[in-house]
């Protein structure tokens, strides 16, 4: 595609498009960082996120930058093509997806595949090798099963929604619209619910449902338990990362993103647009408010208040952990000290 087209294209896109400057024009095949681009390679820079040493040592055909005279300039210097952009990050992701346009399976059902009684399947579905899917589903138009999937009975996908190879969908769980669940993720698993007898644990049994609203991804390897009664439900919008446990009867809200290894317990309650990092822990019943960030390996036992920054373990705002992260390894010191302030006001 020539740079171009590209332009022409990101006209309509989100990202903003300030000026540009085709330079001559060149043939992008893919796209690059800028340390590894070649003159046939598209790269972007965004502010803060890399020095403008690396834009004058680059060999990339084009690159897409913050609107910053300093940078556009080096771009000229260099005989690059180049267009800014209000947010260059977006412009490069929309950039990828025209230069690597998807080829989507043509719609078929495989011959190995094992439909069930009373399944509904919508037009220009693809349900690919070993696929089975129980009795009285649902599966809405343009969707994209992929091989090894499993719907148990009652399972609605609605349409547009892409299912990789080895997902799992538990009875009666409900799967959104333009959704996409990645491989070997299982919705609907039972919750982990027993009551303590004399003999050991007596299963409570998970009768709830799942639901999945539109436009979730959910990565590889991701459990989403039922709850015993009720709903488990994912708002719309929600980014989910690999291997990330939710536990029965936890609600979402819109537009949350949680990275791998994000464990969440039962029945408790994340707001809209919240940021929870790699490894973070949520409690039982814990609630945490709308556009709460919690970073890395962070432990949260109690309720979160919208808009905050928390950090550590257990959970604390982010400028408290800071300061207490810079004096751990002075605690030995600490220790010492007050050893001899007490030793001497004892005597």
């Amino acid at each position: 595609m020539r740079f171009s087209q590209l332009i022409d294209a990101l006209k309509n896109g989100n990202a903003g498009l300030l000026d540009h400057d085709l330079g001559n024009d060149p043939e992008l095949l893919i796209g690059a960082s800028l340390e590894q681009a070649t003159s046939n390679q598209l790269s972007f820079l965004e502010e803060g996120n890399a020095l403008a040493l690396e834009l004058k040592q680059s060999k990339a055909g084009a690159v897409l930058l913050p609107y910053k005279d300093k940078l556009i300039a080096i771009a000229k210097s260099n005989r690059q093509s180049w267009a800014a952009f209000k947010n260059p990050r977006l412009a490069f992701a929309e950039s990828l997806g025209l230069l690597n346009p998807r080829k989507l399976p043509t719609p078929a059902i495989h011959p190995t595949a094992v439909i069930g009684k009373n399944v509904h399947l919508g037009i220009d579905v693809s349900i690919g090798p070993n696929v089975c899917i129980g009795d009285n589903s649902h599966v809405g138009n343009k969707c994209i099963i992929h091989p090894g999937v499993i719907l148990y009975d009652n399972v609605f996908v609605d349409n547009e929604t892409e299912l990789h190879a080895n997902c799992v969908i538990h009875p009666n769980s409900k799967v959104g619209k333009g959704c996409i669940v990645h491989s070997n993720s299982v919705i609907g698993s039972d919750g982990f619910g027993f009551v303590p007898m004399q003999s050991g644990w007596y299963k409570m049994p998970q009768t709830g449902i799942v639901i999945v609203e539109n436009n979730v991804e959910i990565g590889c390897g991701c459990a989403i338990d039922r709850p015993a009664v009720g709903e488990t439900r994912i708002g719309e919008g929600t980014k989910i990362d690999n291997l990330v446990q939710i536990g029965h009867g936890v609600i979402t809200g819109k537009a949350c993103a949680m990275a791998a290894q994000v464990g969440i317990a039962g029945g408790a309650n994340i707001g809209d647009g919240v940021i929870l990092a790699g490894q973070v822990g949520v409690g039982n019943r814990v609630n945490v408010g709308d556009r709460v960030i919690a970073s890395s390996k962070c432990g949260i036992h109690a309720d979160v208040s919208p808009n905050e920054v928390v950090s550590g373990f257990p959970a604390m705002p982010n400028r408290l952990w800071l300061r207490c992260s810079a004096n751990f390894k002075r605690l030995p010191d600490f220790a010492k000290a007050l050893q001899v302030l007490t030793r001497d006001s004892a005597k």
